[in-house]
């Protein structure tokens, strides 16, 4: 079996990479051109796998690079988790965001249409596309208000897979995935950053960190666990819609207190809104809110609702909160030495 992981130097791609290679796959990773020709988080890949990976350096918004490097592989299965998925960012920069994340989810799919017909793709969808859920808990059928520029990029992505797959009778399946963190998360992610402030305030190298809204509600897995429900969605007899997460929720204020649990320290909070703090047990500022941080537009009270994933993928997350936390900080504070 082939597999072509476009985006395989970001945590996904790191995941899926250990995935695919316990399972005997030729991997070709994409990665997107640059000066230094650095490979993300495949570099922190365990030699043996790193070694036996095939990294092709090119750019999806190139469409005659895609098309050229299907029509030469024809992969068995195609994961396409490259794209601009920091929500921040998309505000500021909503050209950069539709750019790559519009233009080369058509690219990678005219590709296949014209290339390599037998591929089947995996599309990395978001539950960021609920926007503001009307409904609680969401799941597939689920109306889609999306609330921000990386928000409707990946729903214009979902759409146009959607539209081929009944169109042109090909295989996708899209993964519409709820937030899902890891030891190799990248530190402009909340979690990520939440983590590694933890551990240098344990080393002593840093007095606080500084967040944006502590209200903020998610449902947080573990990336290893979903990998796994991505490959499950290519082995159907067809390519089909599967909402994964945890049906849990917690506040990015819960993240930080069981964060900074792992290492001991129990916060106290007090004030409000960008007033709020968070102390330490020797009354130490080591949470402070930052408007900054906030989004133009909030999008909270996700939580997923995977019955049918459940039942048709067999797929059950096996990391808990808690369990999540404790291989971030843990690993954070390895890396400190």
């Amino acid at each position: 079996m082939k597999a072509i992981i476009t985006g395989i130097s970001g945590q996904d791609g790191y995941f899926l990479s250990k995935l695919l290679n316990g399972k005997d796959y030729e991997i070709v990773g994409i990665v997107r051109r640059n000066s230094s020709m650095t490979t993300g988080t495949v570099e922190q890949l365990p030699a043996k796998i790193r070694d036996s990976i095939r990294i092709e350096y090119g750019d999806l918004t190139d469409a005659g690079f895609f098309a050229k490097l299907l029509e030469r592989e024809k992969p068995d299965e195609l994961y396409h988790l490259a794209a601009q998925s920091f929500v921040g960012y998309s505000f500021q920069n909503p050209a950069s965001t539709y750019d790559v994340n519009i233009s080369g989810t058509l690219n990678v799919v005219n590709a296949i249409k014209e290339y390599s017909q037998k591929t089947k793709m995996y599309f990395a969808a978001t539950s960021e596309m609920f926007g503001q859920p009307e409904t609680t808990p969401q799941n597939e059928e689920t109306v889609l208000k999306p609330r921000s520029p990386y928000a409707v990029s990946k729903l214009a992505g979902y759409w146009t897979t959607k539209t081929y797959r009944e169109a042109y009778n090909m295989y996708i399946a899209n993964g519409i995935l709820f937030n899902h963190e890891s030891e190799v998360r990248g530190p402009e992610f909340v979690t990520r950053k939440i983590t590694m402030s933890v551990a240098r305030i344990k080393a002593g190298t840093q007095d606080y960190v500084e967040l944006g809204n502590l209200d903020a509600r998610k449902d947080w897995g573990y990336a290893a666990d979903y990998v796994n429900g991505m490959w499950k969605m290519l082995q159907m007899d067809n390519g089909d819609d599967f909402v994964l997460g945890t049906g849990e929720l917690h506040t990015v204020r819960e993240f930080a207190e069981e964060s900074f649990k792992q290492i001991g320290m129990d916060i106290t909070w007090s004030g409000e809104g960008v007033d709020e703090i968070g102390t330490n047990q020797s009354g130490k500022v080591v949470v402070k809110v930052n408007k900054k941080f906030f989004r133009p537009l909030e999008s909270d009270n996700y939580l997923a609702d995977p019955a049918k994933a459940k039942r048709i993928l067999k797929w059950n997350p096996s990391i808990s909160f808690k369990q999540l936390i404790k291989i971030m900080v843990e690993s954070d504070l390895k890396s400190l030495g």
